[in-house]
C-alpha cells in the first residue's frame, strides 16, 4: 500500500486486514483516547501539537514505519508476492565424478515425483541438495533455479522464509501439548489471522489419512505413528507456507497414502518422494532413477504404466481391508473368485 492508501485506512480496518499490527497499535500513545474506526489522517488532525512536540511525533515518519512494518512481518510471515512456478535442478555428477542423465529436470506446482534407487544410492543426497537450494556447493555438485532464475539467498539462509518442508516415516511428538494446542501454536506463529477455521480443516484432512480418528483435544504424545504422520501431512499441506514437499519413504506410514499426495497437491505444493514401493512409485507424473549417488535417469509414468497402477491399487485396497478387519477382531475369509 502506499502512503496515500495507508492515510485513508482507519486502524480498525488495518488491523483485520493484518492481524499483526494490532501489537504496532497498542503501543502508539498518540492513540490513547481517539476513535480507531476513524482514518489515519483524520486522526492525526486530532493530536495535540503540544503532545505531539513532547513524544517527537511525526506523522510521515509514523507511515513509513507503519509501511515497513507491513513489509517485514508478510517477507515473515510468507504471504508476499513472490511464487514458486518452477523448481529446476541443473545436473551434477555422481560419486565417480560422471556427468548425470539429464540435461535439465523441471518440478511445478500440482506435480508428484517419485525417486526410486537402492538403499545407499543417492535418494537422500537428492533430497538435501533440494532442501539447501544447491549451488554447485555440495559433494554433486548440482545448481538449483527458482523461476529459471538463481534463488535469491532468502531461500537458503532465511529462518522463517523455507523453500522446503520435510516429511519422514519417524515422526514422534515430545510437547506436552494438545492436537489443538499445537497447531494452534504453529498458526500463531504465522500470525494466521482466521486459525480456528483452519485448525478445524487440518484435522479433518489429517483424520481422513489416518486409520483411527482422534480429537483436537487429544494429546500429541497419545497421537500413534500414523496419526501422527497425517497430522503432518495435513499441517503441512495447509499451514506451511513452503511450495516443496519432500517425503522420505511414507510407505509403511500407516496413513491412505493416496490422499496424503492429492491433499498435498491439491494446495499446489510441489511434492518429490523418496520410496522403494511400486504403487507410489507409479502414481508420480515422473520418476527419477538414483545409481552411484547421481540421477541416472528420468522416466515419465507412461500410458502402460497407469493401467498396472490401477491393478496394484485394486490388491492394495483388497489389503487394506484386510488390514482393518484384522484391527476390529474380524476372522478372515477367503473370497470367492
Amino acid at each position: 500500500m502506499t502512503q496515500n492508501e495507508i492515510l485513508q485506512q482507519s486502524p480498525q480496518v488495518l488491523i483485520e486486514k493484518y492481524p499483526f499490527l494490532s501489537s504496532f497499535f497498542e503501543g502508539q500513545h498518540w492513540m490513547s483516547g481517539l476513535n480507531p474506526a476513524q482514518s489515519l489522517a483524520e486522526l492525526f488532525v486530532l493530536i495535540d501539537e503540544e503532545f505531539a512536540e513532547d513524544q517527537a511525533f511525526d506523522a510521515d515518519a509514523f507511515i513509513g514505519q507503519l509501511i515497513d512494518f507491513i513489509t517485514e512481518m508478510q517477507a515473515f510471515i510468507g504471504n508476499d508476492s513472490f511464487k514458486v512456478n518452477k523448481l529446476t535442478i541443473l545436473p551434477g555428477t555422481n560419486k565417480s565424478g560422471e556427468p548425470e542423465g539429464f540435461e535439465k529436470l523441471d518440478f511445478k506446482p500440482k506435480t508428484i515425483t517419485s525417486i526410486v534407487g537402492p538403499t545407499g544410492s543417492g535418494k537422500s543426497r537428492l533430497l538435501a541438495d533440494i532442501e539447501w537450494v544447491a549451488q554447485g556447493d555440495t559433494p554433486t555438485k548440482r545448481k538449483m533455479l527458482i523461476n529459471d532464475q538463481l534463488p535469491d539467498s532468502v531461500w537458503r539462509f532465511s529462518g522463517n522464509k523455507k523453500l522446503v518442508a520435510q516429511l519422514s516415516q519417524n515422526m514422534n511428538f515430545v510437547m506436552d501439548l494438545t492436537v489443538k494446542e499445537f497447531l494452534e501454536l504453529h498458526a500463531k506463529s504465522r500470525m494466521v489471522s482466521d486459525a480456528d477455521d483452519l485448525i478445524n480443516r487440518i484435522i479433518s484432512s489429517a483424520n481422513e489419512l489416518a486409520g483411527e480418528k482422534f480429537s483436537p483435544d487429544t494429546a500429541i504424545t497419545a497421537l500413534s505413528g500414523g496419526q501422527s504422520r497425517a497430522l503432518m501431512i495435513a499441517d503441512t499441506a495447509l499451514l506451511s507456507q513452503s511450495p516443496v514437499v519432500l517425503i522420505d519413504e511414507i510407505e509403511n506410514a500407516g496413513i491412505d497414502r493416496k490422499k496424503a499426495l492429492e491433499i498435498l497437491t491439491g494446495e499446489d505444493k510441489i511434492v518429490l518422494m523418496a520410496t522403494h514401493d511400486p504403487l507410489l512409485a507409479l502414481m508420480a507424473d515422473q520418476r527419477i532413477v538414483i545409481k552411484n549417488g547421481g540421477i541416472h535417469s528420468v522416466i515419465k509414468t507412461s500410458s502402460e504404466e497407469r493401467a498396472l497402477l490401477a491393478e496394484l491399487e485394486q490388491a492394495d485396497n483388497k489389503h487394506q481391508k484386510m488390514r482393518t478387519a484384522l484391527r476390529s477382531g474380524a476372522v478372515l475369509q477367503r473370497e470367492n473368485e
